[in-house]
């Protein structure tokens, strides 16, 4: 058993240091080859995703390195808050990403609706009730400040299915959309009674990946 917690210590470790990279690394090829602002904002986005992942991810590797959460837990509590930010500024910039491409009419009203969203997650975000930088953070909490990030990524995965076969390239970034959270949720819900579940991160990660990969061929 302790064999087994230790192999996929590593494999996490391992997993985490190539998303990140590979996440990098599309973000600087969106902008460097960017021909026009759609990309030139893709690749934002995609800055901006591994900078606050990068909060949570660098400890969370310091934890598998050295074996000492403790040690290390206000760094993943400023971590989780950080990255809760930034995922939703993400999401922001992906709802401009597809004003660029689809162009739709009469929008102004849920795009207003949409940034509301977004000020109330992160408004939520900073309440000190949420407890980041404690081990026991709030359950409640958690799920009070991610009821506008879910009706936010529900609105956002909506627009692109709406234009779907407007872009070929985008045409299952609604989908991708549906998965992270369907993966996001469990890990908000029930994650501090069954740890485990906190595996459902790895494919979110991967998730993020292949909408980032479809960004470039926009």
């Amino acid at each position: 058993m302790k064999n087994n917690k230790k192999i996929f210590k590593y494999f996490e470790l391992g997993f985490d240091i190539l998303y990140l990279l590979s996440a990098l690394g599309i973000g600087f090829y969106l902008l460097l080859s960017s021909d026009k602002s759609v990309k030139t904002l893709s690749g934002i986005m995609a800055i901006t995703l591994v900078a606050g992942d990068s909060f949570h991810l660098i400890p969370r590797i310091k934890v598998i390195l050295y074996d000492e959460r403790e040690k290390f837990q206000r760094q993943l509590g400023f971590g989780k808050f950080v990255t809760s930010i930034t995922m939703t500024v993400f999401y922001i910039i992906l709802w401009n990403i597809g004003l660029m491409l689809f162009e739709p009419a009469n929008f102004n009203i849920i795009t207003g609706v949409v940034y509301i969203l977004a000020i109330m997650r992160i408004v939520l975000c900073l309440f000190p009730q949420n407890k980041w930088l404690d081990e026991e953070s709030s359950v409640n909490w958690g799920i009070y400040r991610n009821i506008p990030f879910i009706l936010l990524g529900s609105a956002v995965s909506m627009f692109f299915y709406q234009f779907r076969n407007v872009v070929s390239a985008t045409q299952f970034m609604w989908l991708a959309i549906v998965l992270s959270y369907l993966f996001y949720i469990p890990v908000v819900l029930w994650s501090k009674k069954n740890p485990k579940i906190g595996i459902l991160m790895l494919p979110k990660s991967c998730v993020y990946i292949w909408m980032l990969v479809m960004c470039i061929y926009i």
